[in-house]
């Protein structure tokens, strides 16, 4: 009853009139900021911030919780329905969502991201209302070291199981990895590879680097035969909400595994929702009993992708409020959030204001329910009416949105051109066979592995056992070594069979 008491003492001040109102609103704004490239749910709370100094502390955290859960789902639907991800989260979602729009299911594809989302959320709320004080510790037994593997062995999932050919995954990580360079050293500050433009100092952003890599390259290739697709436009079907609701026991089996990942990766500082997302996608892909339709329009890589990054959401909050070490840079201005209403994240959290803290956690539940109604049959519809527009004519709309995207990030020209410069690198990857995402991954993850690795280092001049003797360490070099060895042997394998067959 411990448990169960704070939370049923917090949830009469959440269901206030105030309070309601504005987890609706902010998952209103969360779902526009999501849905429009280059606004993260990161700057909306941030901007947020200066007009919840008067508000009560339930009616700011009700508000932030909402906006977090809502741009988490609308990042899906520019990468479903155009192929550009509204969140870096959203990345893998365009493997499976843009697909199944081309097909005319994009209202379909749309509901089951709804459906993950919404769940992902509710599920990663309730972990963090049982598990957050012990779940916390966890955090604490991994060190540089170990975040140093966890970031190697996420590469390596990705470019091994994402891409037909190990070699070109590999390379395309590899590509990552070098993007991922640019900017000035993490622990010495010096420049590397800016040619003295100080706009490179800051290293490349990931939503500057996706929106090129994932919206120009399919312009381009609308581009290559105008006449054929002139006067085009893309089928939609739809089938009710409620027979996708019916539907749900399909996914039950990958989002048990997105959500392990979720909470695993949610209490790793550093790590973020999109790494979630790859390991969610790759494993949903290696237990289905049709892993080459992923990639060509398979639902269950969205469910994958859409519960994975969801259910990292509340997950990383638990070693904020338990510990005051933000999971996210979400989780980062949240705990700002926290602070600006007098409240210091850490174990006196609970013993202090455990109404509201309990109340936020019941808010991350709330909103990740609301966007079911807010989100469904109606919402889906109505945001699938985009494809109905003569494709010709979505090249210059998909432009100008990559175009504003990119700007928004800094206000910045240089990096609208550094925009279509990853464009014109995705469109050559992409006729060349080399696949886009492990490149993603490696912007996101190379600034981590680096800085762990570094770290690591300096935790031990004399030499780099430290990277090799402590027990979870061995543990996760393990399962690199697994990874990497058993598709190829297996691979093999089944070649031989088939030949002798």
């Amino acid at each position: 009853m411990d448990l169960f008491s704070p939370l049923l003492d917090a949830l009469p001040a959440v269901l206030t009139f105030p309070n309601l109102l504005a987890m609706v609103g902010g998952v209103l704004v969360g779902i526009v900021v999501g849905s429009l490239p280059g606004l993260t749910a990161t700057m909306s709370i941030a901007v947020l911030l200066p007009l919840t100094f008067t508000m009560d502390p339930l009616v700011a955290l009700g508000m932030m919780a909402g906006i977090y859960n809502g741009a988490m789902y609308g990042g899906a639907i520019p990468a479903i329905l155009l192929r550009i991800p509204g969140t870096p989260a959203a990345i893998v979602t365009t493997f499976d969502g843009y697909p199944l729009a081309q097909q005319g299911r994009a209202g379909y594809a749309l509901q089951v991201a709804l459906l993950s989302s919404a769940f992902g959320g509710m599920m990663s709320a309730i972990a963090m209302m049982i598990l957050a004080p012990p779940l916390s510790l966890v955090t604490l037994a991994f060190g540089p070291p170990e975040v140093f593997w966890v970031g190697i062995f996420g590469m390596a999932a990705v470019a091994v199981f994402l891409g037909e050919d190990m070699p070109k995954g590999f390379l395309s990580a590899l590509i990552g990895l070098f993007i991922g360079m640019i900017g000035l050293d993490p622990v010495m500050s010096t420049d590397r590879f800016t040619f003295g433009r100080l706009e490179l100092e800051s290293g490349i952003d990931i939503v500057v680097l996706m929106v090129g890599l994932y919206a120009i390259p399919p312009c381009l290739e609308m581009a290559e035969d105008t006449a054929k697709a002139m006067g085009t436009r893309m089928k939609l079907e739809f089938q009710p909400f409620l027979k996708t609701i019916r539907e749900i026991p399909r996914y039950f089996k990958i989002w048990s595994w997105a959500y392990l990942y979720g909470i695993f990766v949610g209490l790793l500082p550093g790590a973020s929702g999109s790494f979630v997302s790859f390991l969610a996608y790759e494993r949903a892909k290696r237990i289905s009993k049709d892993p080459d339709s992923f990639g060509k329009g398979n639902p269950e890589g969205i469910a994958a992708s859409e519960f994975g990054n969801n259910a990292d959401n509340a997950a990383a909050l638990i070693p904020t409020v338990t510990l005051g070490i933000p999971g996210s840079s979400v989780a980062a201005v949240i705990m700002g959030g926290l602070l600006v209403q007098g409240l210091q994240p850490g174990p006196d959290l609970f013993r202090n204001s455990a109404d509201i803290i309990y109340g936020f956690m019941i808010q991350m539940f709330l909103t990740s329910l609301i966007l079911i109604p807010l989100g469904g049959s109606f919402a889906t519809n109505l945001f699938a009416q985009v494809l109905r527009i003569p494709r010709p004519l979505l090249i210059p709309l998909i432009i100008c949105l990559s175009i504003v995207g990119a700007y928004c990030v800094q206000n910045s020209l240089f990096d609208v051109w550094l925009m279509f410069g990853f464009g014109l690198l995705g469109y050559v990857m992409s006729k060349t066979g080399l696949p886009l995402a492990p490149v993603a991954l490696g912007v996101i993850l190379g600034p981590l592995i680096e800085s762990n690795l570094r770290l690591s280092l300096l935790l031990d001049v004399r030499n780099e056992h430290i990277l090799f003797t402590r027990p979870i360490c061995m543990v996760l070099i393990a399962l690199l070594v697994l990874t990497t060895v058993l598709p190829p042997v297996w691979k093999h394998i089944r070649a031989r069979r088939a030949r002798e067959a």
